[in-house]
């Protein structure tokens, strides 16, 4: 079954149950000023609200813009009224559409499966790309400084999650929760199997060893 993933900035998201349809699952996601905090495949449709706690909407929209995880998604800004001046900024910000608030988990999925008809859909970046890393996401493949890093698919996406959030101490709770394998059962030792095997691969298509262990609380993948 194929994932169409809904990210939105309205804290209910965290209450929205999937919805299945037509052999696809739509899943909700939280989506705050640093973009998802969880590994995002397939396709992805964003809606943001005009006001947020953090930040403005119009300022969302441009992350999501300059995001390579989120740069290819559909946006919608949800509007406070519909006012002819907010519809043109938020398109200027890199909005595909908009809809006038509030909005819940209903109309979210009929406005998604409403343009989504006749659409590939909107997926996230195909290549990712940091300093010396590369990371090619169709392939599941990826290299250091040109030399290929030999991996397994779950180390594979461990080093996706990690080169999307690099610089950032992660939690062992903060990787599985990242990853999102719901369909298999992930604990720390299985984490600590993946880092130490992913260490090796990076050394050995010589990568040195970006990732750093924080004693008692987690992993930094460094990179400038």
């Amino acid at each position: 079954m194929s994932v169409v993933n809904i990210l939105m900035t309205n804290r209910a998201v965290e209450g929205f149950e999937p919805f299945t349809h037509d052999g696809c699952e739509f899943v909700f996601v939280a989506l705050g000023p640093d973009g998802p905090r969880r590994l995002i495949e397939g396709p992805i449709w964003a809606f943001v609200d005009w006001v947020m706690d953090d930040l403005a909407g119009l300022e969302m929209c441009r992350r999501l813009r300059a995001d390579p995880r989120t740069s290819e998604a559909h946006v919608t800004l949800i509007l406070d009224e519909d006012d002819a001046e907010d519809r043109r900024r938020a398109l200027k910000a890199g909005a595909d559409d908009y809809m006038v608030g509030p909005v819940g988990r209903t109309e979210v999925l009929d406005r998604v499966l409403a343009l989504q008809s006749g659409q590939s859909g909107h997926s996230v970046g195909s290549r990712f790309v940091q300093g010396d890393l590369v990371i090619d996401m169709p392939a599941l493949r990826a290299c250091w400084a040109g030399a290929p890093i030999d991996l397994r698919p779950n180390e594979f996406r461990l080093l996706r999650f990690l080169a999307e959030n690099p610089n950032r101490v992660l939690s062992r709770e903060d990787l599985i929760a990242g990853l999102g394998k719901s369909e298999v059962s992930i604990d720390e030792r299985t984490v600590d199997v993946w880092i130490g095997r992913l260490r090796r691969a990076i050394r050995d298509a010589g990568g040195g060893n970006p990732l750093r262990t924080i004693r008692s609380m987690g992993y930094v993948f460094d990179l400038p």
